[in-house]
């Protein structure tokens, strides 16, 4: 049997190994196998337990996201009235020694991968403070020598008094000057999760109060190398404790001051599959209290292991999912304390956290360094928005089963500020990814008569932009990849998107891939001339600007009424040469014969416009459609166009 257990064991580790796919960047949802849920568990960034009741624990949901590297600047947004996401990047040594950060309400605190550290110092919340979150740091040695009990100095990890509404969660706390984590005087809704408390004699206190008022859940947390308080709860109306392992404590032999986990007073405890192994007196209870102890695993342990009363039923309070104790301690010890990727991903929730997409764009950091992904809920979003070139790493997400379900639109024309004003979205910074959302511009061009009647959907001028199950809407002028200026080399990637409008619909100067995707040439009523899918303005030493691959062209303008393309010299720049590839993707009949044409005095001919086994009703090979050689085809191919000088491959994700 113990062989089966280990097999078991470490079966259920490799398996929640596998599918590496953050929430922030999953598909929507979808039913998931059991282990992949337990996997995907151990990242989310919604607090569970009592922390998710009675309003939740939000941290600085809807403030701006800042990075800090110093002790000022931590104070400093930490402190603040205002909410705020503070990511913190590398270790910051706290002076004078043993000193207090303050951390007001609403507030989120994450290490940055492993890197976040407070050293030398603690975090405090004073009475009143509520809604904080504090995850992936590691708050480390200030212990002064000699003082092992903490009587002459109170440098705790992490204190707060009379709080509501915390998470601590994927901290490490270790080798500090009193409590490595102090939750007193009155806390309510508080759940401490994936934590690990080493190297410590007291480690993880709760109560300091005669009122049993505090509601605790502590799941999934590694006591190792520690002696007392593991935790100790004083006084807890309800305190639920599952899945934690206790290894290796201080073995100093002191017969009553090393234990496990201690109901005081009049607290009401449920211990659920958790591990002990050789721990003393793992589990008792004052007689005053309850504690009831179920389903846990206890290996080379000493002492009390008491159990009597009633307590509660957490399940009462919230539902949980219960890890099976065999596998607590390989679980704990790979998935508690900070981890690499927690951090570096920050979700800003729309609009659940901001009404509008354009002010959690605006939340984003100048110069920002870590990834943001912007989840937006089904809905319509009457808004413009704009992605400053400071604001990189931005993933756009929208949440419905479809892109149909969330669409940014509005409805300004080229008349009224040229093609960054009238384009609904527009993204200047580099780095940013879009997926499943529609946009579309609907200004009516048929009711209203102006010279510039182009009306964009998106404009793009960063490099590095991505468009996955996407889908852009207008007229004409539709998608615009460009550049910040002619020989800057801009690069773009759509993948299974749709694309439609009538006049130039996709234009610019980036180098620009469009794959699998549907692109619907819209008919103007017209019976010979209904529009160009095409307007490249590429850059004469950029040997690639559009190729449109394994795709679909669909309409329905009469046949022999479309144009692939017409090239574009924008006020009349001779470098401005474009090219333009349909390679592999199907035609339809509403394709011109002849279905490249002149623009603005320069003629076609002289741009780079191919087709490489186009095929359907509307492919010929004709004097008048050049074919790409085989040999030609084989240098463009899509990682030859999106390649750079960086090896930028998004295609192979």
């Amino acid at each position: 049997m113990p062989g089966r257990v280990s097999a078991a064991v470490t079966a259920l580790v490799a398996v929640l190994a596998l599918g590496a796919v953050t929430p922030a960047e999953a598909a929507p949802p979808a039913p998931r196998p059991p282990a992949a849920d337990r996997w995907a568990d151990r990242w989310t960034d919604q607090p569970h337990g009592f922390a998710s009741l009675a309003g939740g624990t939000t941290g600085g949901r809807g403030g701006k996201v800042v990075t800090v590297r110093t002790q000022a600047d931590l104070a400093r947004y930490a402190g603040a009235a205002e909410p705020y996401v503070i990511r913190v990047s590398g270790a910051i040594d706290v002076e004078p020694f043993g000193s207090s950060i303050t951390v007001a309400s609403d507030k989120t605190i994450v290490g940055v991968g492993t890197t976040g550290e407070i050293v030398h110092g603690e975090l405090q919340l004073k009475p009143g403070t509520h809604n904080v979150i504090i995850r992936n740091l590691t708050i480390r040695d200030s212990y002064v020598e000699g003082d092992w009990d903490g009587k002459t100095n109170d440098f705790d990890g992490i204190q707060m008094d009379s709080v509501h509404h915390v998470w601590i969660d994927h901290n490490r706390f270790t080798h500090l000057g009193d409590g490595l984590l102090d939750i007193r005087k009155d806390s309510q809704y508080v759940t401490v999760s994936h934590n690990r408390f080493d190297n410590h004699n007291k480690a993880f206190g709760i109560g300091w109060t005669d009122n049993v008022t505090t509601q605790i859940t502590i799941d999934h947390n590694w006591f190792s190398g520690t002696k007392q308080r593991n935790p100790s709860a004083d006084n807890c109306a309800y305190a639920h404790l599952y899945n934690n392992y206790l290894s290796g404590q201080v073995a100093d032999g002191d017969p009553v001051w090393s234990y496990g986990n201690w109901a005081r007073g009049r607290t009401r405890m449920v211990i659920e599959n958790s591990y002990y192994e050789g721990v003393q007196h793992p589990h008792q209870a004052d007689a005053t209290a309850e504690l009831v102890e179920r389903g846990s695993i206890l290996k080379g342990t000493t002492g009390r292991h008491d159990e009597w009363g009633a307590a509660f039923d957490p399940r009462a309070f919230y539902a949980y999912r219960l890890d099976p104790a065999a596998a607590v301690p390989a679980l704990v010890t790979r998935f508690s304390g900070p981890q690499k990727n927690i951090g570096t991903d920050t979700v800003l929730d729309v609009p659940a956290a901001y009404p509008t997409v354009q002010g959690a764009v605006d939340a984003v950091p100048a110069g920002n360094d870590g990834r943001v992904t912007i989840r937006i809920a089904p809905g319509t979003y009457r808004e413009k928005v704009r992605v400053p070139a400071d604001r990189p790493r931005i993933t756009f997400q929208g949440t419905g089963r479809n892109r149909a379900d969330t669409v940014i639109v509005y409805d300004t024309p080229n008349e009224y500020g040229g093609s960054s004003g009238s384009a609904t979205v527009l993204i200047a910074a580099s780095d940013v990814t879009a997926r499943n959302l529609t946009f579309v511009n609907d200004f009516d061009e048929a009711a209203v008569e102006l010279k510039g009647e182009q009306a964009l959907a998106m404009k793009t001028t960063g490099d590095r932009i991505v468009f996955e199950n996407t889908a852009f809407k207008g007229n004409q002028d539709t998608l615009m990849t460009d550049s910040p200026r002619l020989d800057a080399i801009s690069r773009v990637y759509v993948r299974d998107s749709y694309i439609e409008g009538d006049v130039d619909f996709i234009y610019g100067r980036a180098t620009t891939v469009i794959e699998r995707s549907l692109i619907r040439a819209l008919s103007r009523g017209s019976a010979t001339n209904n529009g160009y899918v095409t307007a490249a303005s590429t850059w004469k030493e950029n040997p690639y600007g559009f190729l449109i691959t394994r795709s679909r062209v669909v309409s329905d303008a009469p046949a022999g009424s479309f144009h692939l393309g017409r090239p574009w010299h924008p006020g009349g720049n001779p470098d401005a040469v474009g090219q333009v590839l349909f390679r592999e993707t199907e035609l339809p009949a509403a394709i011109k014969s002849s279905p490249w044409t002149d623009m603005g005095g320069y003629s076609w001919r002289d741009a780079r416009f191919s087709e490489y086994r186009t095929y359907g009703p509307g492919a010929a090979v004709t004097a008048d459609r050049p074919q790409m050689s085989d040999t030609d085809a084989a240098r463009h191919e899509v990682a030859d166009y999106l390649v750079g000088r960086d090896g930028w491959a998004p295609h192979r994700h």
